[in-house]
């Protein structure tokens, strides 16, 4: 393809050296760089492109684009030099054009919210899948063209990956696609460029300020993915958040709504529930599902809603519902001897972990409940005492452990939980810094007839120490421990 033909729509202020050559390639890490090649440099959160300039060209980079003209330097003979308004921006319409705008040739679908985004997505993979279509899905946990799967790294991948996965499930035959819409993917234009055909909106609570800082920038984030949608496309919101209507109020997409409390296009009750599902109401329909919390009985409500909104037959709908199960790492429940139950989940907010010990709690309201928790370094330190004020509140005992540490010291971490808990709950309350003694603790010390959490790691199969990523599986951890209670 040729430069002209990629580069047309990427805010061109400049055009450097002669010529149009043919571009085999696109990067924007100068390593991947090779003839034929197009470089784009952006300044990254940790790392300015620009800088590299000089090396994508020396392996042979045929064009460069660039946003800072001062960091460009000597220009070299037979290199295309192309300045642009916003790296970023050119950077994620250069990928769109570079693999053919792939999200034009398929239903692509994304959500962004909160909370629920990777278990919404992934049963919209599974539902549409059981009715018969070919999906793919771009998630948290990992992405899939089709049952192949390829490992995720960002909630939300960089234009580059996206549109090269989107090009691959077009090419092999996807009829849909899923997505996880971050907003931090949003305000770095990871999916600039891209035709969605539905947007949907789960929920708004306290997360990711540490890098948006405030939370109205993280709502405004949030809504940018709403107000980019096009006319022919939906705009599906979930009404009993107070900003879900907030979040459509400037698109031009035709707004759907969904709500489990009030009138909507679409609603849901519970009618009852257990450790093995929901018996729902949706639409007037009873349904049951094997997943269980009101949290989920809102993921449930939503892909209805999708489903239905993009055409699919309600009654098949329904009938899909019944047979889904839960996203890995999500409210998995492992049950063991002595009427034990270790639930593993990915609840890592404030608000995450309140939904998940309120629905422990409602099932099972007479079973002894403990929760195991910790907090991630280098992230947003303000939800730490609010995580221990629910866990307090909620939990009868509550160990604080350690969860991705990263560069901070697991004992600063837990001071700043420390401080969410009330005289009453620090009594209940113990701190054991490794996470692997941790769970043994809370497994090993359970009363019979208890149900122990484990939240913030949910699918992850790993643990981030310094900048050692290590292998931990808390399934493992878990299994091995309830065999050594039963010898």
């Amino acid at each position: 393809m040729r430069l002209d033909e990629i580069t047309k729509d990427c805010g061109v202020c400049s055009v450097s050296g002669a010529g149009n050559p043919e571009i085999t390639a696109i990067c924007s890490d100068s390593r991947l760089a090779g003839p034929g090649a197009l470089f784009i440099a952006v300044k990254g959160f940790a790392a300015d492109g620009h800088k590299y300039i000089g090396t994508a060209v020396g392996k042979g980079a045929a064009a460069v684009v660039y946003q800072d003209e001062e960091a460009v330097g000597n220009r070299e003979e037979g290199v295309v030099y192309i300045q642009v308004r916003s790296s970023r921006h050119a950077l994620a319409m250069i990928a769109a054009a570079f693999y053919g705008n792939p999200s034009r040739r398929l239903t692509l679908v994304g959500i962004t919210g909160t909370n629920g985004k990777t278990t919404t997505v992934t049963l919209l993979h599974r539902l549409f899948t059981g009715l018969g279509y070919h999906c793919g899905l771009l998630s948290t946990i990992a992405n899939y063209i089709g049952e192949k799967r390829y490992e995720a790294i960002n909630t939300t991948a960089d234009p580059i990956t996206v549109n090269s996965l989107l090009a691959k499930m077009a090419d092999e035959g996807c009829e849909y696609c899923f997505m996880e819409v971050s907003s931090i993917g949003m305000e770095q234009e990871r999916v600039t460029g891209l035709r969605f055909r539905a947007g949907i909106f789960s929920n708004l609570t306290h997360d990711h300020l540490d890098y948006h800082k405030t939370f109205a920038e993280y709502l405004r984030c949030k809504k940018m993915f709403f107000d980019m949608l096009p006319r022919d496309a939906f705009a599906i919101t979930n009404t009993d958040d107070r900003n879900g209507m907030v979040m459509v109020q400037n698109t031009k997409a035709e707004v759907v709504t969904y709500s489990c409390r009030g009138i909507a296009d679409h609603t849901c009750r519970i009618i009852e529930e257990s450790f093995d599902g929901m018996l729902l109401k949706i639409d007037g329909r009873e349904t049951w599902c094997r997943l269980i919390g009101q949290h989920n009985a809102y993921n449930i409500l939503a892909i209805y809603t999708a489903a239905v909104t993009l055409g699919a037959d309600p009654e098949e709908v329904l009938v899909g519902i019944s047979s889904l199960t839960s996203a890995p790492g999500r409210l998995e429940t492992i049950r063991g001897p002595h009427d034990l139950s270790v639930v593993i989940d990915y609840a890592h907010t404030p608000d995450a972990l309140e939904n998940v010990l309120r629905t422990l709690r409602e099932i099972a309201p007479r079973r002894p409940l403990i929760c195991v928790f910790g907090c991630g370094g280098d992230r947003d330190r303000t939800k730490r005492p609010e995580m221990a004020e629910v866990a307090g509140r909620l939990a009868d005992r509550v160990i604080v452990t350690s969860d991705n540490s990263r560069t901070e010291k697991t004992s600063c971490i837990m001071d700043d939980i420390r401080k969410g808990f009330g005289p009453e709950a620090s009594g209940r309350t113990l701190f054991i810094e490794d996470r692997e003694q941790a769970i043994r603790t809370a497994i090993l010390t359970a009363p019979p007839g208890s149900t122990v959490l484990l939240a913030g790691k949910g699918h992850e199969t790993y643990q981030i120490t310094g900048t050692e990523k290590r292998p931990f599986v808390e399934k493992d951890i878990v299994s091995d421990t309830l065999k050594s209670i039963m010898q």
